[in-house]
């Protein structure tokens, strides 16, 4: 008889939660939402994710870094009921504290992805998957990432493991101007999605500039089918969000409304320099801010620009030239936008990205290194921590390891900026979600464990 785990291990935990209330969690999630509540007063599709159980633990002897710049050698880590309670060196006393001995390993806050697409294109990628682009118009603001998102995807416990990857921002896919609202997620194993969603977050608005939008429509002989088609389309979109009274719902002026009142937070996909300033104006002359551009393989041309803005770069160490607008990426765009002290973020965009974003930041320290630019490793860990999570809104939360904050953490088994690394143990809020050295600890989905085979009772 085959055995049927469902969500393998860590669904099974989730009765034994020890968070707060529902009503605790619907409030936090409801903070960031302006549209109307449904009859029970909460918002639609509102966060039912709980912490998983976990036992106050004290890492000791660790290299910690905190993901806001610092580093500690032979360092503490306290953490207990789900967030940070101290961090320090090794006089911190641990009484009270499971102690795991750390001495020769790394600390950091959970790696967090701002760029995924996981579960909106899940593994296997087969076109019965392909759940990210509502590519009917160029505008599909009432869209919700979280409507495609499905939990089985085997990539989230793989980001989890190879990754440690704690949390993730979901969103549209680029083929729209206007791709809808992305949501952010914790990497846990949920039935559903509203299980995996991070309590509080705000929402995101994904756009795209150039190529994609011009390429999907003006291929079809529609429009937008130039840059500057595109632009005219957006700024009339603005527009009419602008006038947008809520008398009658539309779900789609909804989510432009709560960008314009500063509620959902822009994430633009955009490579050209010039296309990146336009932008910038667009949302001055609109009422919005850009949060992040996302890609943005041309941000070193502006990095005094993208400063000034308080916009962040979320971008790859090296992927460019597979197409026009990728063409001038260059390795040192990371080194660059540091040494212009604007906010530089690493993503994946991509299933196996994920898995590898601390290397992928290496690979960028190394560029700008290079190049006579040197960035200290405890400021590369906040490229794809702190700086992320700031980015996606949820810094005061989580991405750095501070008294207060959410105990998302990751013991590595060596230097996170080596490729020899990897997670030993993963903490999501508190709780042991992934051990290496314990095949009990290791998550997969039920869609990973198959299907019956002959023989098997069906």
């Amino acid at each position: 008889m085959k055995r049927l785990v469902p969500l393998a291990l860590a669904a099974s935990l989730a009765a034994c939660a020890t968070t707060g209330s529902d009503t605790d969690l619907a409030s936090a999630s409801d903070a960031d939402w302006t549209a109307p509540k449904g009859e029970d007063g909460r918002a639609p599709y509102a966060s039912t994710y709980e912490r998983y159980p976990g036992r106050p633990t004290a890492l000791v002897g660790a290299t910690v870094y905190d993901g806001a710049g610092g580093r500690i050698d032979n360092g503490t880590v306290l953490f207990r009921d789900g967030e940070v309670v101290a961090i320090g060196d090794s006089s911190l006393s641990t009484d009270g504290y499971a102690r795991i001995d750390a001495g020769g390993k790394f600390v950091t806050p959970g790696v967090i992805d701002i760029h995924s697409h996981l579960g909106d294109y899940p593994t296997p990628s087969v076109e019965a998957h392909s759940d990210g682009n509502e590519a009917t118009s160029p505008t599909t603001p009432e869209v919700w990432a979280e409507h495609s998102v499905w939990p089985q995807d085997p990539g989230f416990t793989r980001a989890l493991a190879n990754g440690g990857v704690t949390s993730l921002q979901i969103l549209p896919g680029s083929a729209n101007l206007t791709g809808g609202r992305s949501v952010t997620l914790k990497n846990v194993s949920s039935r559903t999605v509203q299980g995996m969603k991070f309590p509080g977050a705000p929402y995101g608005m994904k756009m795209a500039c150039g190529e994609n939008p011009k390429r999907v429509y003006g291929g079809r002989g529609r429009a937008p089918s130039t840059r500057m088609g595109n632009f005219a389309v957006n700024r009339q979109m603005w527009l009419d969000a602008q006038a947008y009274d809520g008398e009658k719902r539309d779900i789609g002026k909804e989510t432009l409304k709560g960008v314009l009142d500063g509620d959902i937070l822009i994430h633009n996909h955009c490579y050209r320099a010039d296309e990146m300033a336009l932008v910038i104006d667009m949302g001055k002359e609109m009422g919005y801010k850009v949060t992040a551009f996302h890609h943005a393989v041309e941000a070193y041309k502006i990095g005094d620009l993208l400063r000034e803005n308080d916009v962040c770069s979320a971008i790859w160490a090296d992927w460019y030239g597979f197409k026009m607008e990728a063409y001038d990426g260059i390795l040192e765009n990371a080194a660059y936008l540091q040494r212009e002290d604007a906010c530089v973020v690493i993503h994946s965009d991509d299933a196996n990205g994920i898995q590898r974003l601390n290397q992928e930041a290496a690979k960028a320290q190394a560029a700008g290194r290079r190049v006579g630019i040197e960035i200290p490793d405890a400021e590369v860990v906040g490229w794809f921590t702190l700086n992320a999570a700031k980015a996606m809104g949820i810094g005061e939360m989580t991405g750095s390891l501070e008294p207060g904050k959410m105990a998302d953490v990751v013991l590595w088994n060596g230097d996170p900026l080596s490729v020899y690394s990897r997670p030993e143990k993963v903490w999501i809020d508190g709780a042991l979600m992934f051990d290496a050295m314990d095949r009990s600890r290791r998550p997969v989905s039920d869609f990973e464990l198959g299907q019956p085979g002959e023989g098997d009772v069906k």
